[in-house]
C-alpha cells in the first residue's frame, strides 16, 4: 500500500474520484476550466498575497495514477478494483494560468485557472484548494507583519506550534516572501537559503546556578553575535546581568536582548535605559511572545523602543483568518461559458483575465480581452500540456514583487486594524457574457419549472 500521508493523488475528497469515474463513463473528457479564487477577503484584511501556485506546480507535473493509488480509491469506494481501472494511468495533461505568487490579489479575482480535460481538472481540485488557501492566508497575515513594524526587522518563531511540519516549512518561505528578516526553521533556512535566526529557551538559564552563569556559558559556546533572554526570573535582573556579561567578554558588538512576556512596550523603555546607562547602545532589543501585526502595530505606534519582532503561532496558523472563503468552480466545459445561480454563491462564466491599473484599481475581464489602457495582464501562463513552461519564480524576485504591489496599494486597505478592502471591478465584456449565461439557464433549466418568466 502507498503511503497515504504524503500528498500523492490519493490526496483528494472522495467526490472528485466519485465524479470523475462518471465523467469517464459518460466520454466528458472535452476541455474544462476551474477558477479558483476567493469570493469574499477575511475580517481585517484590505488585500490578499497569492501563494501557493508554485507548490500546486510541482503536484501537477508529478500527478499520475498508478495501480496503488487504484486500490485506495476502490477501498475507499467499497468497490471491486477492476471497476476503478479507467482512471489508471491518468495524468495531468492540462494547462495553468495563474497570478504569480508575491503579487497582490482582490476578493473575487481568480488566483489560478486550470484547464485540462474534465476529469483530470476535477481530480486536482482538493490540493489546489488546500495550497492556495493556506498558503495565501499565511502570506497575507506576513506582509500585514511587515507593514506593521514600518521597517523594523521581523523574524519567524512559528515552527513549533504550526498545523505540522510541512505547514512550517511553507510558513518560513512565505515569511521571507513578505519580508521577514529570517527564520527559526533550520530546514527551511537550509532549503530556501534564508538566515537562521534562535536566541536560548527559558530552560537553559533555568538550568544553570544563576543567569550570569547562563548567559557566560553560552556566549562562551557561541563566537558569533548572542542574544541573551532576559526575562526568565526577573527582567530587569536579567537585563543588568546580560550587560555584566557583554562587557565582561567584550562580546556588545551586535548582541541582543529578549523580552517574553509581560507588558513589552514598558519592558523595553526601561531594558533600553538600563542599556544605555551601561554604555551598551549597540546591543538591540528583541520582542517575543504572542505577536502579531496587531501587537506589533500597537509596540511601534507607542514607540516602543524595540529593534526585531519574533512572530510565532499568531502567524504561523494566521489566529484571526486562519482561512480564506476560496471556491475552485467550473466556468466553461467543451467551448460552452457556465455558472452557478445558488443564491450568495454566484460565479462568473468564462476563462478569465485580471487587468491591474495603478493603485491596484482592478479589472475582472474575460481572457481573450485586449487590456484596457493603463494596465498589465496578471494571471500568466505556466504549465501547458502538464508541463511547466516558466521557471520557478526565485523568492528574492517574489519579494520584490510583493514589496512593489503592497506600496501600491491604497492606504486604506493596507491599514492594520480596520482597512478598507480594495475592490475590483467588472469588464463590461465580462458583464455581458454573465447575463447571456443566466438567461441561457433560466430558459433551458428554470422555465420548464415556473421559476422563469
Amino acid at each position: 500500500m502507498p503511503d497515504v500521508t504524503t500528498a500523492g493523488v490519493t490526496t483528494t475528497d472522495l467526490y472528485e474520484v466519485t465524479m470523475a469515474l462518471s465523467y469517464l463513463r459518460e466520454r466528458m473528457e472535452q476541455p474544462a476550466t476551474f477558477s479558483c479564487f476567493v469570493r469574499e477577503l477575511p475580517p481585517d484584511r484590505g488585500f490578499l498575497i497569492a501563494a501557493g501556485v508554485e507548490s500546486v506546480l510541482d503536484f501537477l507535473t508529478r500527478f499520475r495514477i498508478g495501480p496503488e493509488d487504484i486500490e485506495v480509491f476502490a477501498e475507499a469506494l467499497r468497490r471491486p478494483v477492476g471497476e476503478l481501472v479507467p482512471l489508471l494511468g491518468l495524468r495531468f495533461r492540462g494547462e495553468v494560468r495563474a497570478v504569480p505568487e508575491g503579487r497582490v490579489v482582490l476578493a473575487g479575482e481568480p488566483l489560478l485557472e486550470v484547464t485540462a480535460p474534465l476529469p483530470q481538472a476535477q481530480l486536482v481540485e482538493t490540493f489546489v484548494l488546500n495550497q492556495i488557501s493556506h498558503q495565501t492566508a499565511v502570506a497575507t497575515k506576513c506582509a500585514r507583519c511587515v507593514l506593521a513594524a514600518r521597517g523594523r526587522a521581523v523574524v519567524d518563531f512559528s515552527l513549533r506550534r504550526t498545523h505540522g511540519a510541512q505547514a512550517g516549512y511553507q510558513a518560513a518561505r512565505l515569511s521571507a516572501m513578505a519580508g521577514f528578516a529570517g527564520t527559526s526553521n533550520v530546514a527551511a533556512a537550509y532549503a530556501e537559503r534564508l538566515p537562521a535566526v534562535g536566541t536560548m529557551a527559558h530552560s537553559f538559564v533555568e538550568a544553570f546556578e544563576d543567569e550570569e552563569t547562563a548567559f557566560t556559558a553560552f556566549a562562551r559556546t557561541h563566537p558569533g553575535p548572542v542574544t541573551f533572554l532576559v526575562d526568565t526570573y526577573d527582567t530587569e535582573s536579567g537585563v543588568a546581568a546580560a550587560a555584566r556579561v557583554l562587557h565582561a567578554l567584550d562580546r556588545a558588538e551586535g548582541a541582543a536582548i529578549r523580552l517574553d512576556s509581560g507588558d513589552l512596550g514598558a519592558l523595553a523603555v526601561r531594558a533600553r535605559a538600563m542599556l544605555d546607562r551601561a554604555e551598551l547602545p549597540q546591543v538591540r532589543i528583541v520582542a517575543s511572545g504572542g505577536l502579531d501585526e496587531f501587537a506589533v502595530h500597537d509596540l511601534v505606534s507607542a514607540g516602543a523602543p524595540i529593534d526585531v519582532y519574533a512572530v510565532g503561532t499568531r502567524v504561523g496558523v494566521s489566529a484571526d483568518a486562519p482561512f480564506v472563503d476560496s471556491a475552485y468552480k467550473l466556468v466553461a466545459y467543451d467551448g460552452r461559458p457556465v455558472m452557478k445561480l445558488s443564491s450568495s454563491k454566484v460565479t462568473a462564466p468564462g476563462r478569465k483575465q485580471v487587468f491591474r491599473g495603478r493603485g491596484c484599481r482592478d479589472v475582472i475581464g474575460l481572457a481573450d480581452e485586449l487590456p484596457p489602457a493603463g494596465t498589465v495582464p496578471l494571471l500568466e501562463t505556466l504549465m501547458r500540456d502538464g508541463v511547466r513552461c516558466a521557471p520557478r519564480t526565485p523568492l528574492a524576485d517574489a519579494r520584490q514583487r510583493l514589496a512593489a504591489d503592497v506600496a501600491d496599494l491604497p492606504a486604506a486597505a493596507r491599514a492594520i486594524r480596520s482597512p478598507v478592502p480594495a475592490a475590483a471591478s467588472v469588464s463590461a465584456p465580462l458583464a455581458a457574457l454573465a447575463e447571456d449565461v443566466r438567461r441561457r439557464i433560466e430558459r433551458a433549466v428554470l422555465a420548464p419549472y415556473g421559476h422563469y418568466a
